[in-house]
């Protein structure tokens, strides 16, 4: 199957980008079963709200590129937060291919926050290096994480509720 040409202005392209990524996201959420919602605005630190129980949930960022280079992050929460996951997918370089799937890594907030880099002076850009996620094989798709928090979250229950 043929690229879709990207000839759309660059902030036009990333935007697709990310929009794209959270909505695959959350097909993945749904397909595991989880009451998944997209939370709206430009500028947010939480894309998605996966409701557990009443009262009970976990929050998800969902970072992505388009080809094969590193996440770029800006401003992010900088404690970790226990009920939170960062998604990182990458589309190789082949976003506009719909036969081709992102490759995705899935972390625990904290173990994301330790992965930021900051380029050298005289630059402030932070970014999460792709040759250091890509060795997390055991980050790569896992989804279970958010599963078994479910899960950990559904047993959890107050009888009360």
């Amino acid at each position: 199957m043929a690229d879709i040409p990207a000839k759309a202005p660059r902030s036009q392209r990333a935007y697709n980008t990310n929009l794209a990524s959270e909505f695959h996201v959350m097909s993945v959420l749904y397909r595991l079963g989880m009451d998944a919602n997209l939370t709206l605005g430009n500028k947010k630190a939480v894309d998605i709200v996966v409701v557990l129980a009443p009262g009970d949930t976990i929050t998800i960022d969902v970072k992505a590129v388009a080809g094969s280079v590193d996440w770029l992050v800006g401003s992010t929460i900088s404690s970790p937060r226990e009920r939170h996951f960062v998604v990182l997918l990458s589309y190789e370089g082949k976003f506009g291919r719909i036969d081709e799937m992102p490759k995705a890594w899935v972390l625990p907030h904290a173990e994301f926050l330790s992965l930021i880099k900051t380029a050298k002076p005289p630059s402030i850009m932070r970014y999460v290096s792709r040759a250091q996620v890509r060795k997390l094989e055991h980050r790569k798709d896992a989804w279970e994480l958010l599963k078994e928090r479910a899960t950990a979250g559904a047993t959890n229950q107050d009888p009360r509720a």
